[in-house]
């Protein structure tokens, strides 16, 4: 997912291509999808974002045009074009990993350990507790409360499947880091690779 505007981060770079260690995120993001379990790489993008259609192109993606009006249309509109089951992945989370993916993938196929449900596999939204960004001094914009009363905020990473719903609780740092504003991009330099 990297059509969205980025208003709240500044700048003149588009937020998806602001680099984070050198890297521009998008790559960053894109790297750590191949390199996991999951089949192929899709970049939804919108007119918001024309150079990062552009370079996602460059780079060989496969690309789902969007409206651009916002995560959830963008994503209802990614859905109808590839399908699902499908990894989501957030453009401004660029210290996701592939094993992230990896662990994500198997809790909707493997239904936690099982012997795995292929043809019913859930979807998965993988959170961190918002104390964790809280700790790190990074920005938790949307936040909900777990079943055990916890607050938990989404990361970007989700699987959509067709079975039932289920969050996954982490608590690496480097998923706690999503890049919206100044600040989270210095914490994002201090905690890459």
């Amino acid at each position: 997912m990297c059509g969205g505007r980025g208003t709240r981060l500044g700048g003149r770079v588009e937020k998806p291509l602001v680099p984070v260690c050198g890297v521009p995120m998008v790559e960053r993001v894109a790297a750590a999808l191949r390199e996991s379990r999951a089949e192929t790489v899709h970049a939804a993008v919108s007119n918001n974002a024309p150079e990062t259609a552009e370079r996602v192109r460059e780079m060989g993606l496969a690309v789902v045009e969007t409206s651009g009006e916002g995560y959830v249309s963008d994503l209802t509109a990614a859905l109808d074009s590839v399908g699902r089951p499908v990894v989501t992945a957030a453009a401004d989370l660029p210290l996701l990993e592939p094993e992230h993916v990896d662990d994500a993938i198997a809790e909707s196929f493997d239904h936690g350990g099982d012997a795995g449900n292929a043809d019913d596999p859930r979807s998965v939204t993988v959170c961190v507790p918002a104390d964790l960004k809280r700790r790190l001094g990074v920005s938790a914009d949307t936040t909900f409360r777990g079943e055990d009363g916890r607050e938990l905020a989404p990361t970007g990473l989700n699987v959509v499947g067709s079975g039932d719903d289920t969050v996954q609780l982490t608590c690496d740092d480097r998923l706690a880091v999503n890049v919206n504003r100044p600040s989270d991009l210095e914490r994002a330099e201090a905690l890459c690779d």
